[in-house]
Parts: structure tokens; sequence; C-alpha cells
């Protein structure tokens, strides 16, 4: 097992045989090279798209899969540019997924995010020369995984998880060969400096829960698609820390009797720093909008 460093440079880095992490900092993503086929889990954003074809170049190789963990902004955006480049490459999606990213309110938001992270990441030195994205991501034609599935690489396995909790569509990526662990962000978003920011969006209990089907696996390499990856004894760390603070969170906020709109402008100006200001502030209020919701349901 080659050990995880120099987290902020250094891309594309080898950090297990036949396993890449590429990108940058701000957005991870991870190849997998096998004896038949090549993987490329996670596509981030239309910014990221540059480097990491760039990237996949230096090692010459070219995907045969483009694993969208799931369909939110930085997630999805890069997909357009990454199958452009690579149009013989199979997309894969999880189930709910093609019909989220088709409602109107979706579209729009996924455009606007993706404008807005182009223009931070050029404030950061990671100006993009391609432009962002003017209409959404299609995953017209994609493969459709559901919970259990398995895909072949020849030496690897891509095992999919349907994982609830966070956002419509997810899937984690488990890739058992090497204990390689890809959870989308159903950890929450990782914040080296806080920890997590805890983003239950669609269920707390469904979170709770993934985080404990996923742990259970024993992961060797946790390939987070923020701030990532981390390997070693450091996993198994980090992912009780994600469970802790998700469960602090909701006990705080369910205590917390006060207006909805102080409770949510106290937790934005609480977290909206750092590698979260990667995001536009409207999508940060909502976020915490929706974590108080789901706090207060039962489940």
């Amino acid at each position: 097992m080659k050990e995880v460093s120099g987290v902020k440079n250094s891309f594309p880095r080898e950090i297990a045989d036949r396993f890449w992490v590429l990108g940058h900092y701000h957005f991870n993503l991870y190849l997998a090279r096998g004896g038949r086929a090549n993987a490329l889990i996670e596509t981030g954003i239309s910014a990221t798209a540059g480097s990491v074809i760039q990237q996949m170049e230096s090692l010459k190789v070219e995907p045969d899969y483009l694993v969208v963990t799931h369909p939110h902004p930085d997630h999805i955006n890069g997909l357009p540019a990454l199958r452009e480049r690579f149009p013989k490459a199979r997309v894969i999606a999880g189930e709910g997924a093609p019909e989220f990213i088709e409602h109107p309110k979706t579209a729009a938001a996924l455009v606007a995010e993706d404008a807005f992270m182009t223009k931070y990441m050029a404030t950061v030195g990671l100006k993009s020369a391609r432009p962002p994205i003017d209409r959404p991501p299609s995953l017209e034609g994609c493969l459709t995984v559901k919970d259990g599935d398995d895909i072949g690489l020849g030496g690897l396995t891509l095992r999919f998880l349907a994982v609830r909790g966070h956002a419509i569509g997810s899937i984690a990526v488990f890739i058992p060969e090497i204990g390689a662990l890809m959870p989308s962000d159903s950890f929450g978003f990782y914040l080296p400096r806080q920890g997590f920011f805890p983003i239950f969006f669609t269920g707390f209990s469904d979170y709770v829960a993934t985080i404990d089907r996923l742990a259970a696996l024993k992961p060797k390499i946790l390939g987070l698609a923020h701030q990532g990856p981390i390997a070693g004894q450091e996993v198994e760390r980090v992912v009780a820390r994600a469970r802790e603070i998700a469960v602090d969170m909701r006990e705080r906020l369910r205590k917390d009797s006060r207006p909805d709109d102080e409770i949510v402008r106290d937790l934005f100006k609480e977290y909206y720093r750092d590698e979260l200001l990667l995001y536009t502030r409207e999508n940060i209020i909502e976020c915490c909008r929706l974590i108080l919701k789901r706090s207060r349901q039962q489940g």
C-alpha cells in the first residue's frame, strides 16, 4: 500500500497498485486500471476537466467507464468535457440520477453553480481554459447500476452500492481487491480543519445507516471527492468522526428552539469558510435549511 501524502499537489498520484488519484486538492477523481478495462470514478466540474484529461493523457490511458457518483453540480458538471474527449467511455450512474438532473430547477442550479465554481477556482490559482457549462449535463444512454452490481475490470472489481441520506441517485464504489472505497458524499463534505459538513439532505437515519454500512467494509483507502484521499489507520478515525458530527448536529438542532431563520443564519456563519467558499452563498444557505429540516424530522 502506498502512503497517501502531498495532498495539495502531486497529481496524478498512484495510491495503490493500479489505483490513482487525479484532479487537485479541491476535487479528487479516481482511476482504476484493470487488466481489461479502466474506470474513472467521479467526474468533478467543468473547471477540473482540462486538468484531468491532461493527467489521463500523461498516464497514456483512456477510461472505458465514467462513473457519476451522484447528480450534484460538483460531481457531474465535468462529465460533458470528459465524454467529449473520451467518446467511447460508458457512463455509469445510480438509479434516479437521470431523472433528477432533468428537473428544470436542478438544471438551472447545475449551470449557475458551475459558473461560480469556475470563477472561484481561478481565485485560488486553478484557472480553467474551458468555459463553464451553458446547459446541464446529460445522462442519456448511461448504464444505471443497482445496489450490489459488479463490473470486473480485470484484477479489479467495481462494486456499486446504492447509498441514501445525502442525494437522490447516489452510489458508492468499492474495490475489494485493494480495499478502496469511493463514498460519494456519504460521509459529508470533508473539511480538514473542522471535520465534516454533515449533509444529510434526504434523511438523517438513512445517512447514518449508510455511514455504518460503509464503515463495515473496513476500507483501507477512503477516496473522498474533496480534500482527499485518506489511507491507513486514519480512515477508521475519519469515518467515526463523520458519524459523530452528524449525530451531534442533529441533536443540537433538535434542541434549538429559536426561529428557523436565526438557526440557519448561525449555521451558515459557522460553515461558510475555507473549502466551502467554493460554493455560492445561496447553495450553502439552502444546505443549512435542509440540514435543519431533516434534523427535526423523525427517522
